[in-house]
């Protein structure tokens, strides 16, 4: 089996596995990064989200072959920058956190946001964070935590 090589979390990774399989069960059961979770495996509730190429993806639908030569930044990637800093603590001070589970597709999904709308507006902030589904906060604190880090990160997106 040829070897797929992309980088994971700013590190080159090499894998000898089948190209077909998802890469949220290669993150979870081959790398130990178990941040991303698996809430419905169809890519509708963004519990698996990371960043491809610095935008979203639901790794519960990609096969690792579309990773191959790209960069791939998990959940505790992101958790190492000053921008996942800021925006954990909106999140708390904003109540935009609960049980947890969507958390960190949250965090992702947001990290893309304000990579392009450094100043979101409640629309993009809606726009962008649809495919992602919360069950706990209902999405007004997660949209004042976004604004929150927003303002409070301002340049760091």
């Amino acid at each position: 089996m040829k070897p797929l090589k992309f980088i994971l979390n700013d590190q080159p990774v090499e894998t000898h596995t089948n190209p077909s399989r998802r890469l949220l069960d290669v993150m979870r059961h081959d790398y130990g990064l178990t941040g991303s979770k698996e809430g419905c495996g169809e890519g509708e509730c963004g519990a698996c989200s990371v960043l491809l190429d610095g935008h979203a993806v639901n790794s519960c639908l990609l096969p690792l072959a579309s990773v191959q030569g790209r960069q791939v930044t998990t959940i505790e990637g992101y958790a190492k920058t000053q921008r996942f800093a800021v925006l954990k603590q909106a999140m708390g001070e904003e109540g935009g956190s609960q049980c947890g589970i969507c958390t960190p597709g949250f965090m992702i999904a947001i990290e893309s946001l304000l990579k392009k709308h450094p100043k979101p507006t409640d629309q993009q902030i809606r726009i962008d964070l649809a495919g992602n589904l919360c069950r706990c906060t209902g999405y007004n604190m997660i949209i004042k935590a976004v604004k929150r880090a927003a303002k409070v990160g301002e340049g760091l997106w």
